[in-house]
């Protein structure tokens, strides 16, 4: 790697429900040694409640509201620290331009997991915590409205496959130092 090449430190991992964000961002900040923050745990923790009683005690612009003062903590921790992570987002994150606009402004790199809707609607189907996930009919509609968001991301890796081989996929970006996994 050269030295005008720099490797990435705070890494956010960026997609639809269902997309995996968690299990991947756990996996490759293991794979890398750094550490691991889920944001959504971080809202639930601050907030002493479960994202759907969040919604339902609150509504949806609360749950935007502490995921945005939690991103900016995670932000200021890296900071602070400068100690590399790795960042679940949540679905909607960077949907909210001024998460989009404070990740950019910290060097932020966000990798886009894509997958099909068809494989995203078998995943979500089993889970029923999933406040915004009502019908398939509104499920595609959310998803076609947030995909140009995801689009925005510096790079995109296909999460069709293990969760295993999804990590060494992110790690053949070239982005990071050579890991052995």
């Amino acid at each position: 790697m050269t030295p005008e090449m720099r490797t990435p430190r705070l890494v956010c991992l960026t997609g639809f429900m269902g997309s995996g964000k968690s299990t991947i961002a756990r996996l490759l900040a293991g794979a890398l040694g750094w550490q691991n923050v889920d944001l959504d745990k971080r809202i639930t923790d601050a907030a002493g409640l479960a994202i759907p009683e969040i919604f339902a005690r609150w509504g949806e612009p609360e749950f935007r509201r502490l995921e945005s003062e939690q991103l900016a903590r995670v932000v200021a921790e890296f900071q602070e620290t400068q100690k590399s992570r790795v960042v679940s987002l949540g679905g909607g994150t960077i949907g909210q331009p001024q998460n989009l606009a404070l990740l950019r402004e910290n060097g932020a790199v966000l990798i886009w997991l894509r997958c099909p809707v068809e494989e995203l609607l078998r995943r979500c189907a089993q889970i029923t915590d999933r406040p915004l996930f009502r019908d398939e009919a509104s499920f595609r509609r959310l998803y076609e409205e947030r995909l140009p968001t995801y689009q925005l991301a510096d790079y995109c890796v296909d999460n069709d496959i293990d969760p295993a081989r999804v990590v060494e996929r992110i790690l053949a970006l070239g982005i990071f130092p050579r890991v052995t996994v």
